[in-house]
C-alpha cells in the first residue's frame, strides 16, 4: 500500500471513531483486504442492544466490562456477514490491546496500521508493550505512519 492509501484508511477510521458514545476513548478500525477494498469497520461501544446509558459510560467499573473494542466489533460485524479477514489490514487509531491482538492474530489479520506519534498513557503502556510482542511474534506485520 502507498502512504497516500494508508493515511486514507487511517482517516476513515478517525472519523469512524467518532460514532462511538465513549465519552473518554473513541477508536476506530478499517479492515482492508489486499485490494484495497474495505471489508470491515468498527468503533468502541456496547453489543448490539446493549443499553449505553450515561451512567454506564462514565463509570469505567460498569463500562469496562460491556463495551467491545473497535478491532472486535470490526471481526465480528466480519464474521455475522460470513466475510474472512485473512490476509487483511487493520486500519486502527489507536493501538491495539492485548485482548485485541488476540483477536487480529485469531482473524488472521496480517498486518496491523497504526497513527504514529500517539502518547500512550502510563496505565496503558504495558499492555501496549505486551501486545506488540505478540503481533510481532505471530508474524503479523506493524506499521505506523
Amino acid at each position: 500500500m502507498t502512504e497516500k492509501w494508508d493515511n486514507r484508511f487511517l482517516q476513515l477510521a478517525e472519523h469512524i471513531s467518532k460514532w462511538s458514545k465513549d465519552p473518554s476513548t473513541k477508536v476506530g478500525c478499517v479492515v482492508v483486504g489486499p485490494d484495497r477494498e474495505i471489508r470491515s469497520t468498527g468503533f468502541n461501544g456496547f453489543p448490539r442492544g446493549i443499553d449505553d446509558s450515561e451512567e454506564r459510560l462514565t463509570n469505567r467499573d460498569l463500562k469496562y466490562p460491556l463495551i467491545c473494542h473497535a478491532e472486535e466489533n470490526a471481526i465480528m460485524h466480519a464474521a455475522r456477514i460470513g466475510l474472512s479477514l485473512k490476509d487483511c489490514t487493520a486500519y486502527v487509531t489507536w493501538p491495539p490491546c492485548t485482548r485485541c491482538a488476540r483477536s487480529l492474530i485469531q482473524a488472521g489479520i496480517s498486518e496491523v496500521v497504526i497513527p504514529s506519534g500517539l502518547e500512550i498513557p502510563d496505565r496503558w503502556r504495558e499492555d501496549f508493550e505486551l501486545s506488540m510482542s505478540l503481533m510481532r511474534e505471530s508474524g503479523l506485520n506493524i506499521r505506523s505512519v
